[in-house]
């Protein structure tokens, strides 16, 4: 699997990244890849979402852009501080996206531990959650059995930016950080756990 890293990247722009992979995929132009990237404020909506579940478009005085997103999913929010990792994988032979999904949170459960936080699966969604809240987002879409989109790791995000949605269709919005739990790491340091766990794929 190649590794595409972007310091911050626009969120339509990685849209059209991924889906220009998975074309080249199916044609077998290209590997499977994980593109680690940052996004400016958005949230998108995903298919199962609706624009009625975005409640403010501005937190203190910061505009957030919002973008409709082919991604399974709801409403949920990207931003500085968050480690977004898009898996373009190559699901023709396997066809079991559960599995796909199982590995994207498992790639995160992984590195976490790796920093001393038990991140763990929950019976309210799909994602990686800690002492139960929210710390990483999953949104998947699958094309001919090629995925794309992934999940979205909370660093050190504004979370107040997460008081602008009813995030993943939760009205309570229990979301929590890396930095929030204690782990006041980088990015660069957490890259390099998710580079390694991304071996899962394998």
């Amino acid at each position: 699997m190649q590794i595409i890293h972007h310091d911050r990247q626009e969120y339509t722009d990685s849209v059209s990244e991924q889906e220009a992979l998975v074309a080249a995929v199916l044609a077998g132009k290209a590997e499977p890849s994980l593109i680690l990237t940052e996004h400016a404020p958005v949230y998108t909506i995903g298919t199962s979402g609706s624009e009625r579940d975005v409640l403010a478009c501005e937190i203190d005085g910061e505009k957030i852009a919002v973008f409709p997103t082919g991604r399974g999913g709801e409403v949920t929010y990207h931003g500085p501080g968050q480690l977004v990792c898009y898996v373009i994988a190559d699901l023709r032979r396997r066809q079991d996206l559960h599995k796909h999904v199982w590995r994207l949170e498992e790639m995160v459960i992984r590195t976490l531990a790796d920093f001393a936080i038990e991140g763990e699966r929950s019976e309210r969604g799909i994602g990686v959650w800690v002492e139960g809240k929210k710390i990483a987002a999953v949104g998947v879409r699958c094309r001919k059995w090629i995925t794309y989109h992934g999940i979205a790791l909370n660093i050190n995000p504004n979370l107040k930016h997460f008081s602008g949605i009813v995030a993943c269709g939760m009205a309570d919005s229990p979301v929590t950080s890396m930095w929030q739990l204690g782990a006041e790491v980088s990015r660069e340091a957490v890259e390099q756990h998710i580079r390694r766990h991304s071996s899962i794929f394998s």
